[in-house]
């Protein structure tokens, strides 16, 4: 008889669609980061390919070994064959964070004291290098209490949180840049739904996200190419092959010294991937893949303490569509097959060819599959009473979202936009609100569908407990930050309007804990 190691496939016919979806996912986010970091600030392309590309794809590559490695250890522990491996990747807000508020402004900065642009994008690639070896580090600390987190929040609070994201960052965002170009984007979208969601069946058993990427292509390459797409349409160049190996190095100690500045920012950034791990455990816990949460957190520490020493600068993170995968018919090999191509693309050269070529109109269809699918488990896998709780989580990422269009550049001026909390004599004006709440959205949404999930469950003090925690956060910037761009402070360091804000913030949460408590105390005299 074959031992249960020999019985499990490395490879079946789902994982090509999640590998192709896996590797889409990776594409369009090294895509945003070369089209922020080269088409906003000027970054000269040869750094941001053969320096910065190569140790973030190795950090992709470690990653995944190992949670296939989990998975196939997973699947002969239980006996199952349908186990999916976590798909791991580069994250979407926090890389597009990096490249719009710490290195595209740091690169402007060093030129602005008299760095040449040779020198000005070295020292901001090691400040790069340094963020990420930080993000590490923190990850590795915080991974620890990953277990007790699961314990303490509901699924509601998890699933909520993670569902709030994919609709609104994963969802409604790429949506918008296949809909520059709808005959394109919108027709693949539909084709991903047609074969993903409806099932519906293809000629020859082709693999549906393969034949969505073909026809794409087609239609972005032949329309564009007959001039019928107009400025939406970029005609194709022969990439150049780049070969770099990412191997360790201490570059990252000589950007420490330029990352204080930055601090406030990159460690609330590891942060939000501890919780995004905890969540994305759940999420595959509720698929039924039990991976237990601190390894899954370990994973990912580990990957992106590699991606910085190697001469990365884009954090890896378990992705939130382990269940999207699964229903793909993605086992373990999706997993492994993404981090060999990404990994050996960034060193060979290839996947900055790719990122050249391929339009993000292909690109960001697959990514509104996957928010569908994560939102959709969100109420599937809550107990039907908890979906207030869901719905209430989704809210500060309608915050976060609209955030990114105040803050970006061209839309809404720097000095403008810091200023959004200076009428705050009479109340919080509507600007500065959506920025605060929009500030540390994850944990906020947690901490939201716990409380009313609790109340659901006649358990106020429990409620107040979150609200308790709620406002301690506040209190030092992890959620509602009255910086501007999220970062966390000493309470006694603010002053002036913003100091006044997060006292209101703070008040709030610590008066309707009372008030819960005291509603306990009540009712439980009169039972």
């Amino acid at each position: 008889m074959p031992s249960p190691s020999r019985r499990l496939p490395w490879f079946v016919a789902g994982d090509i669609n999640g590998f192709f979806g896996l590797v889409v996912d990776n594409l369009t986010i090294l895509a945003f980061i070369a089209s922020a970091l080269i088409g906003v600030f000027g970054f000269p392309s040869e750094v941001v390919f053969a320096r910065m590309f190569p140790g973030t794809a190795l950090g992709v590559l470690i990653g995944n070994l190992l949670y296939t490695a989990m998975a196939r250890r997973l699947a002969r522990r239980s006996g199952r064959n349908d186990v999916a491996a976590m798909p791991l990747g580069l994250d979407a807000p926090t890389s597009i964070g990096m490249a719009l508020l710490v290195l595209g402004p740091a690169f402007v900065g060093f030129k602005a004291a008299g760095m040449d642009e040779q020198a000005a994008a070295l020292a901001t690639w090691q400040l790069g290098m340094a963020a990420l070896v930080a993000m590490g580090v923190l990850k590795f600390v915080l991974a620890l209490f990953g277990d007790a987190v699961t314990r303490w929040v509901p699924r509601a609070g998890l699933l909520g949180s993670i569902a709030g994201i994919a609709l609104m960052l994963m969802g409604f965002l790429p949506l918008l840049e296949a809909l520059r170009v709808p005959v394109v984007g919108f027709v693949t979208l539909g084709l991903l739904l047609y074969v993903l969601i409806a099932k519906g069946p293809l000629p020859w058993r082709i693999p549906g996200v393969l034949f969505a990427f073909i026809v794409g292509l087609t239609l972005y390459y032949g329309l564009g190419g007959a001039g019928v797409l107009g400025s939406g349409y970029l005609p194709p160049h022969l990439p150049q092959l780049r070969l770099a190996l990412p191997w360790p190095g201490l570059g990252f100690l000589d950007g420490m010294r330029n990352l204080s500045p930055y601090l406030a920012l990159v460690l609330p950034f590891g942060l939000l991937m501890v919780v995004g791990g905890i969540n994305v455990s759940e999420s595959a816990r509720a698929a039924g893949d039990d991976y237990r949460t601190r390894d899954i957190l370990l994973v990912e520490a580990l990957s992106t303490l590699v991606a910085g020493v190697c001469g990365g600068v884009a954090q890896t993170t378990p992705y939130i569509g382990q269940p999207a995968y699964k229903h793909m018919g993605a086992r373990s090999g999706y997993t492994l097959l993404t981090g060999l191509f990404i990994g050996f693309g960034g060193m060979l050269g290839y996947v900055s060819g790719l990122v050249e070529l391929l339009p993000l109109a292909v690109l960001a269809p697959i990514i509104i599959y996957v928010a569908i699918d994560i939102a959709v488990q969100a109420f599937a896998a809550t107990p039907p009473r908890h979906a207030p709780a869901v719905v209430f989580a989704f809210l500060p990422a309608i915050a976060y979202l609209l955030t990114i269009k105040l803050g970006n550049p061209g839309v809404v001026p720097a000095e403008q936009f810091a200023r959004l909390f200076d009428d705050a004599r009479h109340g919080v004006s509507e600007l500065a609100a959506i920025v605060v709440l929009g500030n540390g959205f994850i944990i906020t949404s947690m901490l939201w569908a716990t409380m009313l999930a609790a109340l659901i469950d006649q358990q106020p003090r429990r409620a107040a407990k979150a609200l308790l925690v709620a406002a301690t956060f506040t209190a030092f910037g992890v959620i509602h930050s009255v910086q501007p761009h999220g970062g966390v402070y000493w309470p006694w360091s603010l002053s002036g309007h913003g100091a006044m804000i997060a006292a209101q913030f703070v008040a709030a949460y610590l008066v309707l804990a009372v008030l819960l408590l005291a509603l306990s105390r009540v009712n439980a005299r009169a039972g």
